[in-house]
């Protein structure tokens, strides 16, 4: 069930983040409606920043049921 979550926030994550996002960001893990998002460089991430709300509302819409409020930006490597 956990590797079929991880996939499913994967791909809900490539559909609200856009496709040369996604290529440089992974998903991380979900806590407490916080979902974790590695990116590859400063500079996506303070563009990622900024588009926060809606990228929550997209990632809320695609999946309803799993409570995502907030992202968590952190620099790290994407493989």
């Amino acid at each position: 069930a956990r590797v079929q979550s991880a996939e499913q926030y994967a791909a809900a994550w490539r559909e609200a983040a856009g496709p040369l996002a996604a290529k440089y960001t992974a998903v991380g893990s979900l806590r407490r409606g916080v979902l974790e998002v590695i990116v590859a460089n400063s500079t996506l991430m303070q563009e990622l920043t900024f588009q926060k709300p809606t990228l929550i509302e997209t990632l809320s819409r695609t999946l309803p049921n799993e409570g995502i409020e907030k992202l968590r930006f952190r620099l790290g490597p994407i493989e």
